[in-house]
């Protein structure tokens, strides 16, 4: 062997002692949440409707995003660039749903019947249907929302639910009639579809039932502390049983829910129900105050015959929590975040109000629920950081094409407020929160075709990267609808597992399709393609034929 010259022996002692001196490696990269820019309108009902743009509506006030002379309540969010462009609305939409059809127009339904001084000419819209059609321009250009006078509902609401179903039109829940202060005294208690199929809508007992508490209804279906399987083609209710403890999950009492994620060969379902809060609904809101206890609670059921008998299984939060959200991830983990531990939805109606807010005690840290793992062991909120920004009544959140969650809104006030210093103001600030996989090597999908048939194999060409390129690595790919984020809940997401393998040293990527539009209804979806927990940006596509509703391809 060659001795070491004198020079390169000398060194070594050096080396040593920098090695002994220089910083730990880096650590791993964690969650982070990063301020984006202003939206000019608060963030009060929010959906990604391309790969860089979020529509968003908003209620008809005095927010400083114009649009023609007038303020604007609704814009389209760029992604990629961190900016707003207004969005000419004539009905007002504050407090609408919306969901996506078969044929990727965006519907957006009900809202307020009230207009707004700052601008006389607005038009109720508590019967109104708005429709954002796709939009191709990646920045929104040419894009606008089309509302007809002539294309409104049968009965009119303010509060309402909606979800894309089997054959790509809407289901439409609930709501009331004209605007209410704390519960629901007028209510729209029936089903409608759009397009509309029948010309009158359908009486519902459940929503009778489920009063006064059952605004925004949680749709498999939750209203109060009440839940039914709803069969649209038979028009029948299938009683299930209460949320346990007495815990209400719709306003003012907003809990959340959501379908945890669906994966062959069963595709059985389970739903998940967490937060709001006990309260005696015979009281009127003076009653109440800003500091009543929300609910940890979580309840999770099998919706099957089997799982039904079985009940509701009982777990429990890190913390309390009100008005927030629950949100798949592409792995399959539910993110939660979003609320409040104290309080209720609205403003200016408990007897000890925070601000204006009915809600107090922001929830700052996000936490994840891993559907997998053992009872008492499913949440976390480790390396979580705060997202400095109370999101409370009115805020919104929502899984994007990039992979992050975009996380807007909030405005527990009569309008808007912007008083400096002020508890709880009108916010209009936009974050996203970014997973760790944000910022390390990430697969890719290189392309995929623009629609899919239901029940086939389909091969795309990918791209791995060395670090996560192993035989026994965990490969997922997830189809999902990214759902309509508005007061504390995601209508209509929807997370589907596809078999799939991957071959060619790593270079293509195959998988089957759902079966048909029960397991996941035809109209957009995104893909995800998740190696070991680290995701890929996802692919837009359209699952079935794109025919407009309803079709069952």
């Amino acid at each position: 062997m060659r001795p070491l010259s004198k020079s390169k022996f000398s060194l070594l002692p050096l080396l040593a002692t920098l090695a002994s001196a220089s910083p730990s490696a880096p650590a791993a990269p964690g969650w982070q949440f990063s301020v984006k820019g202003n939206s000019g309108i608060v963030a009060l009902e929010a959906v990604v409707v391309s790969p860089t743009l979020v529509l968003l509506f908003d209620r008809a006030q005095n927010d400083p995003l114009q649009i023609d002379g007038h303020p604007a309540w609704g814009g389209l969010w760029n992604l990629e660039h961190n900016n707003i462009t207004a969005l000419e609305v004539v009905t007002n939409s504050w407090c609408a749903s919306g969901a996506i059809l078969s044929n990727g127009t965006m519907a957006s339904i009900g809202g307020d019947q009230t207009g707004f001084p700052g601008n006389p000419a607005i038009k109720p819209g508590n019967q109104a249907i708005r429709l954002f059609e796709p939009c191709t321009s990646p920045v929104g250009a040419g894009c606008t929302v089309f509302e007809d006078p002539n294309l409104v509902l049968i009965e009119p609401r303010w509060y309402p639910s909606s979800t894309r179903i089997f054959d790509g039109s809407l289901l439409i829940v609930g709501g009331m009639h004209e605007q209410a202060h704390f519960y629901n005294t007028d209510p729209a208690a029936s089903f409608e579809f759009f397009p509309r199929k029948e010309q009158t809508a359908r009486p519902s007992a459940f929503l009778e039932r489920s009063l006064p508490a059952n605004l925004f209804p949680r749709v498999f279906m939750v209203a109060n502390n009440q839940t039914i399987i709803y069969d649209v083609e038979a028009d029948t209710e299938t009683i299930l049983p209460d949320i346990p403890n007495g815990v209400s999950v719709t306003a003012p009492t907003d809990g959340s829910a959501i379908l945890l994620p669906l994966s062959p060969p069963d595709y059985t379902p389970e739903v998940l129900v967490c937060g709001g809060s006990v309260i005696d609904q015979t009281l009127q809101p003076g009653n109440f105050s800003s500091q009543h206890p929300a609910s940890s609670q979580c309840a999770r059921m099998t919706i099957t015959p089997e799982g039904i008998a079985k009940g509701w299984e009982v777990d429990y939060m890190l913390e309390a929590r009100t008005l927030l959200e629950l949100l798949h991830l592409p792995n399959g983990q539910i993110l939660v975040t979003n609320g409040a531990s104290t309080g209720f939805s609205g403003w200016n109606a408990v007897q000890d109000t925070v601000g204006n807010s009915n809600a107090d005690h922001a929830a700052l840290v996000p936490s994840l629920y891993t559907p997998a793992a053992a009872l008492g062991q499913r949440f976390s909120n480790a390396g979580m950081p705060s997202s400095g920004i109370p999101r409370m009544y009115h805020a919104t959140a929502s899984l994007t094409v990039q992979g992050n969650f975009f996380i807007g809104g909030s405005n527990p006030n009569n309008g808007s407020n912007f008083t400096t210093g002020f508890e709880f103001p009108t916010e209009l600030r936009i974050q996203t929160l970014d997973p760790p996989f944000m910022f390390v090597p990430r697969p890719r999908i290189l392309s995929m075709p623009e629609k899919l048939a239901f029940g086939t194999r389909v091969s795309v060409p990918i791209s791995i990267p060395n670090s996560l390129n192993r035989r026994d690595a965990n490969v997922q790919v997830s189809l999902m609808d990214l759902g309509f984020s508005t007061h504390g809940f995601h209508v209509g997401a929807r997370l589907v597992f596809m078999d799939a393998t991957t071959s060619n040293n790593g270079k293509t990527l195959s998988f089957v399709t759902p079966p048909n539009g029960r397991v996941y209804p035809p109209g957009p979806a995104t893909i995800f393609l998740t190696i070991d927990d680290v995701t890929s940006e996802g692919a837009m596509v359209m699952m079935g034929s794109g025919n407009s509703p309803p079709t069952l391809e």
